[in-house]
C-alpha cells in the first residue's frame, strides 16, 4: 500500500516502508525504481553491512555463527505499519533469535537458501515531514549487549551532468565514485554531507559515524550513512565492525533537507 505524506510545497512516497519519492516543489530528490542504476530507492543493512560470500556466508558472534547474506537480513523481511498521519507514518519489523529468513538471492546469486540471526531484535523505520525536510528515524531494540552494524542506503536521482559532493573535509565528484564501483567509496568520520546537483540537497545524520558512495551510472548516487566500513576488513572478520546494542535500544537518525 503506497502511503503519501504531505506539508506545504513537500510530498513524500512511501511503498511498503521503502522511501520511493521525495518532491519539493515538484523536484524529485529519489531515484525511481525502473530507472538505470539500482532495483529499488532505499533500504536498510542490518545486522551487517557488507559482502560475506567470501566468509562462506557466516558472521561470528557472541552467541556462534549466523547465515548472513550481504548487507544481512533485514531487507529480507516485511515491515508492519503500526501508525499514520498526513505528515507521519511509522513501520516496524520483528524477529526472534534464530527464525529462518527466505534469502531471495537463492539460488541466482546466493547458494544459501535461509538466513538467521541468533539474538531477538525489533526494528523501527519512523517518517516525519517537517517544514525543514524529512526526518528518518531508526530505532533498534532487542537483547541487550547484541552485536551489530547499520547503514541506511537511499538512491538520490541526478539531474545535472557534473554534480558534487562536499563533506565539509572534501569535495568528491560522481567520477571517483564511479572509478571505486562495488566497494562504495568511504567517506570516514563525517555526519553531514551536502549534494549539489541541479537543487542542492543536505543529509544529516545522528549515531552513525561515517558515509560511504556508491554508483555505478551517472543518473543516481547512494549516499549512505553507516556506524562501520565493510571493506576496512576482510569478509571472515566482520565481526571487527561490531558495536553492541546499548540498554536494549538505540536511535539513529538521517535528515534529509532541500536547500
Amino acid at each position: 500500500m503506497m502511503i503519501q505524506l504531505q506539508l506545504k510545497n513537500q510530498v513524500v512516497k512511501i511503498d511498503a516502508g521503502e522511501l520511493v519519492s521525495y518532491q519539493m516543489n515538484g523536484h524529485q530528490y529519489i531515484h525511481q525504481k525502473g530507472s538505470p542504476g539500482w532495483r529499488s530507492s532505499d533500504t536498510e543493512m542490518f545486522p551487517i553491512i557488507g559482502p560475506t560470500a567470501e566468509a562462506d556466508f557466516k558472521v561470528i558472534t557472541p552467541r556462534g555463527e549466523a547465515v548472513q547474506d550481504q548487507h544481512g537480513l533485514l531487507r529480507e523481511m516485511d515491515y508492519e505499519l503500526f501508525l499514520q498521519s498526513t505528515t507521519e507514518v511509522r513501520f516496524q519489523k520483528k524477529y526472534m533469535a534464530g527464525s529462518r529468513v527466505r534469502n531471495m538471492k537463492y539460488p541466482e546469486k546466493s547458494s544459501q537458501a535461509m538466513l538467521f540471526w541468533p539474538y531477538d531484535f525489533q526494528f523501527e523505520k519512523h517518517f516525519v515531514l517537517t517544514n525543514k525536510g524529512l526526518e528518518i528515524t531508526f530505532s533498534i531494540s532487542g537483547d541487550k549487549d547484541m552485536p551489530f552494524m547499520l547503514g541506511y542506503h537511499p538512491a538520490f536521482k541526478l539531474h545535472s551532468k557534473n554534480p558534487i559532493i562536499h563533506t565539509g573535509a572534501q569535495t568528491i565528484t560522481l567520477a571517483e565514485v564511479l572509478a571505486v564501483g562495488s566497494r562504495a567509496l568511504q567517506v570516514p568520520d563525517c555526519t553531514e554531507i551536502v549534494l549539489k546537483d541541479e537543487k542542492e540537497l543536505r543529509i544529516k545524520t545522528q549515531g552513525f559515524k561515517h558515509f560511504m558512495l556508491w554508483t555505478e551510472v551517472p543518473n543516481m548516487v547512494c549516499v549512505e550513512p553507516i556506524t562501520f566500513y565493510p571493506y576496512a576488513v576482510d569478509q571472515k572478520n566482520l565481526q571487527q565492525g561490531f558495536r553492541n546494542l546499548k540498554d536494549t535500544q538505540e536511535e539513529f537518525k538521517v535528515t534529509i533537507v532541500p536547500v
